[in-house]
């Protein structure tokens, strides 16, 4: 069986942004996968919600229906339940590249899963402390 995939916020702004993007049929057509996100994503797209209906052109009822057809496949892992020790080793690989990115990797780091992220800087800085855990579709 396929390891678990967290799913980053870039992920899922980019499969928003275009209705017809591979990032898209894969989240919503690939079954083989089990996808994860942190419920910090909730937040993450709340807080850019404008910024996606400027960019999307679609009414936010159109938008609305699009993140929930995402969030269908999405398992969501509360931050709670991740031990303390993940979150430590989550902060400190992403201390100095990007720390807005830890509750990204500390479920990775839980769940044993693969990351899913277009961040092509956090992909370096990672990989530059030991971390190759990524989803390359």
């Amino acid at each position: 069986m396929n390891p678990p995939v967290v799913v980053d916020t870039n992920i899922l702004f980019a499969a928003l942004v275009s209705r017809r993007s591979p990032l898209r049929e894969t989240l919503l057509m690939e079954t083989g996968v089990r996808l994860y996100s942190p419920r910090f994503i909730f937040t993450e797209l709340f807080k850019h919600k404008e910024r996606l209906l400027a960019t999307t052109e679609l009414p936010e009822d159109e938008l609305l229906e699009a993140v929930s057809a995402l969030f269908s496949r999405l398992s969501f892992e509360d931050e709670g339940t991740i031990p303390l020790g993940d979150w430590m080793q989550a902060r400190q690989l992403c201390s100095d590249v990007d720390e807005k990115d830890t509750p990204f990797v500390a479920p990775t780091i839980h769940l044993y899963a693969r990351l899913w992220t277009e961040d092509a800087e956090l992909k370096r800085g990672l990989r530059a402390k030991g971390f190759d855990h990524f989803f390359e579709p």
